[in-house]
């Protein structure tokens, strides 16, 4: 019974291991507390809707805070439901330290550390700024999340390679326009370090106008620096595209029908 119970409980916090009413009626309901509770951040720094709404505030605040605490001391209870955290204590400990628990501790604790300590306004307001950190606790109930982190965990070393490219573009051609920009405006390329904000701006293709060569040589620099930048980011898009497009195969793949008899892909014989 004990077991069976948490059994559920950790299906039922966990809406991709199931698909129960039970468990699309709780995913609903934490989307749209968390969507809630990011809403409320942005209309408390309202002064007026602050004055007047102050309580209401207060109260969704503290009746979330309950829910999410209810929600965080379930999850720790049941973690050891997964094989990865199996073992009683150590497993939970071990949980207690994942990002996705981090998140959710990080998201309540603002909260408790004010009513502990009771610090002051301003520091409050800054505590209180982690709240928004209930918005990343969606993945945990959007199958969709699993998708992307697949993408972008199986594609890792690409994108790690094409952020080292578009560094070292960076580094490069910031030293370039500092050589060759640097007698003519020594104040505003001072320094290599300074002339790497106009080595990202340009890379980007920001372009915000605040450091622009006047030089010939820099101007020639500029345009090659435009061109490479816009190559280069395009590096990560690609290899993002392809890994969605590689999931996305392979989720299709998973969902085939499978012949009773002799195992195959019924969809594949079919073609």
């Amino acid at each position: 019974m004990y077991k069976t119970t948490k059994k559920k409980i950790h299906i039922l916090l966990h809406p991709e291991l199931g698909e129960t009413k039970w468990d699309k009626i709780l995913n609903g309901f934490i989307i749209t507390l968390i969507i809630l509770n990011v809403i409320a951040v942005f209309l408390e720094t309202e002064q007026p809707l602050l004055e007047h709404y102050g309580k209401f505030f207060r109260v969704f605040d503290l009746v979330s805070v309950i829910i999410f605490s209810i929600e965080y001391v379930l999850r720790l209870w049941s973690a050891n439901h997964d094989p990865r955290y199996g073992h009683s204590f150590f497993g939970r400990l071990k949980y207690i330290f994942s990002l996705d628990a981090m998140i959710d501790l990080l998201a309540i604790l603002p909260f408790y550390i004010h009513i502990a300590v009771g610090l002051d306004l301003r520091v409050l307001r800054l505590l209180r700024l982690l709240r928004f950190l209930r918005l990343f606790r969606l993945t945990s109930y959007m199958k969709s999340a699993k998708l992307v982190r697949d993408v972008f965990a199986k594609r890792a070393n690409e994108l790690k390679l094409s952020l080292v490219l578009i560094l070292f573009l960076i580094i490069i051609a910031s030293s370039l326009l500092y050589f060759a920009e640097h007698q003519a405006q020594p104040r505003v390329f001072s320094s290599i370090p300074a002339s790497i904000w106009w080595a990202v701006v340009t890379v980007t293709s920001v372009g915000y106008g605040d450091m622009v060569p006047i030089t010939i040589l820099g101007k020639i620099l500029s345009g090659i620096v435009s061109l490479c930048g816009l190559a280069l980011l395009a590096l990560p898009a690609g290899i993002i595209t392809a890994g969605f497009l590689e999931e996305t195969r392979k989720m299709k793949h998973n969902g085939n029908h499978v012949c009773p008899h002799c195992g195959g892909d019924l969809d594949h014989h079919e073609h």
